[in-house]
């Protein structure tokens, strides 16, 4: 079928990624900690536990 030999959705697909890279390069850019800082938090040590072996 002619239809999906179309160019047009080869350029709808170009279209996407290169939106979608600019979209996520935009934030990246913007952001103190990359996009790593705004998903993944910073670790924190855990209080020490207090000895109850005795």
């Amino acid at each position: 079928m002619g239809l999906f030999k179309s160019d047009i959705f080869r350029s709808f697909g170009l279209g996407f990624a290169l939106g979608a890279v600019l979209l996520v390069g935009t934030v990246w850019a913007q952001s103190e900690d990359g996009i790593s800082g705004k998903v993944i938090p910073k670790a924190e040590a855990a209080a020490p536990m207090p000895d109850r072996t005795r």
